[in-house]
């Protein structure tokens, strides 16, 4: 898991924290949930997403409930 804070969520940010986090994996190929934001649905992130063999999960368009407690917390924050 990594953490990297910016002031805006722009692919940078979201390309760099999962940069972060794949080098921390052992030979495991986690889930990697998101919504539907154009960082996580863009091909440089699907190539990464692939380069680390991982599986993404995304929200359903129209039913974001299941991500709800996750934006919440962020927004705590």
């Amino acid at each position: 898991m990594s953490d990297v804070l910016g002031h805006s969520n722009h692919h940078h940010l979201v390309f760099k924290t999962l940069d972060e986090a794949t080098v921390l994996l052992k030979g495991e190929h986690p889930l990697i949930h998101s919504d539907r934001g154009f960082q996580y649905t863009s091909h440089g992130f699907k190539r990464r997403i692939d380069q680390a063999e991982m599986t993404q999960s995304m929200s359903i368009v129209g039913r974001c409930i299941d991500n709800g407690p996750m934006v919440s917390f962020w927004g705590t924050l």
